[in-house]
């Protein structure tokens, strides 16, 4: 049985092709323009998802990034603090060292006591460092000051606790180091030993034996600063894996979203070319009708 294939039947049928090769034509010349492979959801659905993925691990990548950073900062300044502190009790060991020397009069151990105590207010100064109004000597503590001035010093951070950074979704690291441990609490703190040490002077009795004292801070100081050291090496390896992950899901996210500019020309104009098929034909289609030259 054979179809009936009227002039309105192919009429229509060429417009409706003309209109599909318009439209193609009409995306392809927005892809072009804007080089998105989806311009809206409905474009890939399954594209958009996998979009939104990387978008949301990139955030947190970013995140990592910072937080890498900021804690890099913090160990600087535990870093800065502890070597200085290193220095000071050097001088201090000095001291000690030259107090032992039993030819020293009083005057002269005065002296030596009012270098200790000047000293024994730097260390404290240095115990009490901040990195951002942050004391970086007292875990998670808010107190004004990791170690109070009176004597014997009291520690205001709060025990156990620590301040650390997530370097990555199951990666944390500290950043801050353990001021009890290193500079002690209370009576057996640096500060009461110094301040017992400038005090003994003054009295005159001979604090020789305080040098193993002080040597056992010192080591607790080095200690601190190579714990702080590990720490570093981490946040570097760490800062390196978190710059070529933040590469990966950058291309990754350009080759979900984004275009290859030839291959759209390419695709482009072709379609034009198909488009100009489509003119033509429909142009050969919708001829003239004695019912044109009678309107």
């Amino acid at each position: 049985m054979l179809n009936r294939v009227t002039n309105l039947t192919m009429s229509v049928a060429a417009q409706r092709t003309l209109q599909t090769q318009q439209s193609k034509l009409a995306q392809l010349q927005e892809k072009a323009t804007t080089l998105e492979k989806i311009s809206r959801p409905s474009d890939d659905p399954t594209a958009t998802g996998e979009a939104l993925q990387t978008r949301a691990r990139m955030a947190a990548n970013a995140q990592y990034g910072r937080n890498i950073e900021d804690g890099g900062r913090w160990l600087t300044a535990s870093d800065s603090a502890l070597g200085e502190a290193n220095n000071v009790l050097n001088k201090i060991r000095d001291l000690t060292i030259q107090a032992g020397n039993g030819a020293l009069n009083k005057t002269a151990k005065d002296a030596i006591a009012i270098q200790l105590d000047g000293l024994n207010q730097d260390l404290l100064s240095i115990a009490n460092t901040k990195h951002l109004g942050r004391n970086i000597f007292a875990g998670s503590s808010d107190a004004a000051a990791a170690f109070g001035s009176a004597d014997p010093s009291t520690f205001n951070g709060t025990p156990g606790s620590t301040v650390a950074r997530r370097i990555s979704a199951d990666q944390t690291v500290r950043v801050d180091a353990d001021g009890a441990k290193i500079f002690g609490e209370g009576a057996t703190s640096v500060f009461t030993l110094v301040s017992g040490m400038a005090n003994a002077l003054r009295a005159g009795t001979d604090i020789s034996a305080k040098l193993k004292d002080v040597d056992t801070v010192l080591n607790n100081v080095i200690n601190g600063r190579a714990e702080i050291g590990t720490q570093q090496v981490r946040l570097e390896r760490a800062g390196s894996v978190n710059t070529d992950l933040e590469a990966t899901l950058d291309a990754q996210k350009m080759g979900i979203e984004k275009l290859d500019l030839g291959s759209v020309i390419m695709d482009l104009k072709l379609q034009e070319t198909n488009y100009q098929v489509a003119l033509a034909a429909t142009a050969r289609v919708l001829q003239p009708t004695l019912m044109d030259f009678l309107r």
